[in-house]
């Protein structure tokens, strides 16, 4: 479900009540933690948290006019999107999450490379979400991205 909504206010006005209220939580406890130099946007017609041309002039390898993306929230269809794309560049983090999750929820993880995906608005691991913001700076997302596209133009 991909918004058209302008802002981070119009996209969590438009979700349903529970939505809204899980949504609007993961937001608070991602801009909370979320490092200085981070930014949130909207992009993909979700909600972004990016690190802005800026500071990182040369933007997303896939389409550098995007300012680099740290991590996507989405209300989808049927679950709420995480999109961490600090876990699929760094193993190390990725290890970290897959660990600390058990301890935080209930339920499964529910993960491809880079969504997590919580389908119980009860079961959601905010405060785990919150450190995982927290993880990296804006300077070692960056070198962790060059570090991969290096290794993909080897």
């Amino acid at each position: 479900m991909q918004s058209t909504a302008k802002t981070p206010r119009e996209y969590i006005d438009a979700l349903p009540p529970g939505r809204k209220e899980a949504v609007s939580r993961i937001r608070e406890v991602i801009l909370k933690n979320l490092p200085a130099g981070f930014e949130e946007t909207m992009g993909y017609g979700m909600l972004g948290y990016v690190v802005p041309h800026a500071i990182y002039p040369r933007g997303y390898h896939c389409d550098p006019k995007l300012p680099l993306p740290y991590m996507n929230l989405a209300s989808q269809k049927n679950f709420i999107a995480l999109y961490a794309m600090c876990v699929y560049g760094s193993s190390k983090l990725h290890d970290w999450f897959v660990a600390e999750y058990p301890k935080h929820c209930k339920t499964k993880l529910d993960m491809g490379k880079a969504c997590i995906r919580f389908k119980k608005l009860d079961d959601i691991p905010y405060e785990l979400i919150g450190e995982l913001a927290s993880k990296l700076t804006v300077q070692q997302w960056i070198a962790i991205c060059e570090r991969v596209i290096n290794r993909k133009n080897s």
